[in-house]
């Protein structure tokens, strides 16, 4: 009985050790991405999308100068947008070029 009790602590402390292994891969993982504005499809942002809107899903417009979309981190100003100034998302919500 001894043995038995001992190999299911062992697969129950290997399980836990997995667990928590992976709950710290996705939370550095989160860490690696970066807020984008201006580089979202209509009705794809993350969030921050402008008065009257609720939140993640709601921009009106591709690329929505103030709804941005989570994206790798370094990324972001190489990532074209239609609407920026400068022709790539942006760290912060800007106004779009006419």
């Amino acid at each position: 009985m001894t043995t038995k009790l001992s190999a299911a602590s062992l697969i129950l402390a290997l399980g836990s050790a997995l667990s928590l292994s992976a709950l710290t891969t996705t939370a550095h993982a989160a860490d690696e991405m970066q807020k984008c504005f201006g580089v979202a499809e209509a009705g794809k942002n993350d969030c921050a999308a402008g008065a009257g809107t609720s939140c993640a899903g709601t921009s009106k417009t591709k690329d929505q100068a103030n709804a941005w979309k989570l994206v790798p981190a370094g990324t972001c100003t190489q990532t074209p947008s239609t609407t920026s100034p400068t022709g790539f998302g942006q760290e912060a919500a800007f106004t779009a070029k006419s």
